[in-house]
């Protein structure tokens, strides 16, 4: 496997000055231009071997979220149905929800006239202490059921275990993967999967079959990562895709730390984008204004990519 030997401050420093596109002559990092069909921020891609197929750019519910509350449950709700609207009327089709960020019933409503096939929604089921009010953790069986309930959906594109730091998460959890995977069979659920926040979480679902589709927090600052060094997290995840396993890249701004830095903004996204690991990525809004700039951005971003 190709190895990166530009060290962490090096390639920040290249990021800084506008040069860091000397990094991309590597393999395990240099998105070839034509990966990505178009410029579009919005067109179709494929999660790795799953069925699943989605907007290159996907909407996140999780903004500030905890205990079934998230920035969309706090404001005023027609702001947050409008906001869901307009990123659905502007061409993104993935709506990530959670259990822990309480806006299932909000996406629903905002989507509820819309085409189901249009869309894909993605949603995690909690397993560890805290993260939502409930004392017991019913099976995934029981949680899915009333997923589907609250989002008002026969199926569900996308379910995944949320935030697995445990480096023997693929044993811990094996009940609820099994749950899961018969639900995947009735057709319940399309595609099954994990959220991690650990590399060693994220090292465990390397080679495993059952991991459709992985979660990852990824930017080129190390920033809300699982690493503070990107390369660690990159090789990782690079052996995930090699594999067949479908990668949402997370975290792009830092989980907020680089929210004001336009530059920074920009170069995450053009290291992300360019990654050759990354099938899609989701972005958490807090306006519609907001959605309007990483659509422009993204383009850009493709633009230069497929640019060359």
């Amino acid at each position: 496997m190709s190895k990166f030997n530009m060290n962490r401050r090096k390639f920040l420093t290249a990021l800084g000055m506008g040069t860091a596109h000397v990094m991309f002559s590597n393999p395990l990092y240099a998105a070839s231009p034509g990966r990505f069909a178009s410029n579009s921020p919005v067109q179709n891609v494929k999660l790795g071997k799953s069925v699943v197929e989605t907007s290159l750019l996907g909407m996140g519910t999780g903004v500030h979220a905890g205990n079934r509350s998230a920035f969309l449950t706090r404001q005023e709700k027609d702001k947050s149905i409008a906001m869901i609207q307009h990123a659905y009327e502007r061409g993104i089709r993935n709506f990530d929800t959670a259990d822990t960020y309480g806006t299932h019933q909000i996406v629903a409503e905002a989507l509820a006239k819309k085409n189901r096939e249009d869309y894909t929604l993605t949603s995690k089921i909690w397993v560890r202490g805290g993260g939502i009010p409930d004392k017991d953790r019913p099976d995934a069986d029981v949680v899915v059921e009333r997923f589907r309930k609250e989002l008002n959906t026969d199926y569900i594109d996308l379910v995944q275990i949320h935030c697995m730091v445990d480096e023997k998460w693929t044993e811990t959890q094996k009940k609820q993967m099994d749950i899961l995977e018969d639900l995947k069979a009735k057709g319940i659920v399309r595609a099954h999967g994990v959220s991690v926040h650990s590399l060693e979480a994220m090292e465990d679902a390397v080679g495993n079959p059952w991991v459709d589709v992985l979660h990852a927090r990824i930017n080129p600052y190390g920033m809300a990562m699982d690493r503070p060094d990107p390369k660690e997290v990159i090789e990782v995840i690079q052996r995930l895709n090699n594999s067949g396993t479908g990668i949402i890249g997370m975290k792009l701004v830092g989980n907020g730390k680089i929210r004001d830095d336009s530059k920074k903004i920009d170069d995450s996204l053009r290291f992300v984008l360019g990654l050759k690991s990354v099938d899609m990525v989701i972005v958490g809004f807090e306006s519609i204004e907001q959605i309007d700039n990483y659509l422009d951005r993204m383009e850009n971003a493709l633009t230069e990519i497929n640019r060359g």
